[in-house]
């Protein structure tokens, strides 16, 4: 498939886990890439896959506002315009909320927020322009509450609600914006968690189809979300969960 022949898409967080797999999946459906993030060695080990003439690395933290609207002038820049814009920069900070500090308050409403609000303002006017689409990357923890990650509730609760509305405000004027809502995904942000096998034998309890998702797959459903076979597909928050948000909580019973 090539939906995304010459199109330009942005990935922020795009150096490793599901931001990295969204980039090398657009590009191999023929899109221009735009990869962003924190770390340059990181953003440069992507990149070695990908056409290089296809291909910008800008990286600086959209967390700050000037970073962010560097990044979206950079991509118009070298490509010309901007189709798909995929906020996917984020950070999982976890503790009891008497006990996690201030600073981690901070950071994951700087990143997890404020960048796919800053993103999102300097990109909507190219967007605009081509009737292009948004992607932002929330969680199954922006649909409800987790035990001892408030913060993150916080956060992404913020970004399903504001891709809900921002659908409302521009579906009239042809920018689509959506989200993807992945359960438990085996990136560099849950590495740790990969030995702990009480814990995997929890989360498999759970989850009807009994495992974790791979980066990837959370990546193709972007693609999708993205592109014009969900051209009738606005202000939705998708979970990629493996059915996790089909239980009502109650216990699996025999």
């Amino acid at each position: 498939m090539t939906r995304f022949d010459n199109k330009v898409v942005i990935v922020t967080g795009s150096g490793s886990g599901i931001g990295a797999a969204t980039a090398r999946r657009f590009a191999k459906e023929g899109a221009r890439i735009v990869l962003n993030g924190r770390t340059q060695s990181k953003l440069d080990r992507v990149a070695a896959d990908l056409d290089p003439e296809r291909t910008l690395v800008h990286a600086g933290d959209v967390s700050d506002q000037t970073s962010a609207e560097a990044l979206i002038a950079a991509a118009v820049d070298r490509f010309g315009r901007l189709e798909v814009l995929v906020n996917n920069a984020g950070v999982v900070p976890t503790g009891p909320f008497l006990e996690a500090s201030v600073e981690d308050w901070r950071k994951v409403m700087a990143i997890d927020v404020d960048g796919v609000f800053f993103c999102t303002r300097a990109a909507l006017p190219h967007l605009l322009e081509t009737k292009g689409s948004i992607v932002n990357v929330s969680s199954v923890s922006g649909l409800g509450g987790d035990w001892n990650m408030s913060f993150y509730n916080a956060a992404k609760g913020a970004v399903t609600n504001l891709t809900r509305s921002l659908a409302l405000e521009l579906g009239g004027k042809g920018v689509r914006v959506n989200a993807v809502n992945p359960g438990l995904t085996f990136t560099d942000l849950t590495e740790d968690m990969k030995g702990d096998e009480e814990l995997m034998r929890k989360f498999a309890d759970r989850i009807p189809l009994g495992r974790a998702a791979e980066p990837e797959e959370v990546a193709d459903v972007i693609a999708f979300l993205a592109s014009h076979d969900a051209r009738y597909v606005t202000g939705v928050n998708l979970p990629v969960d493996g059915g996790l948000m089909a239980s009502n909580g109650q216990p699996k019973q025999a």
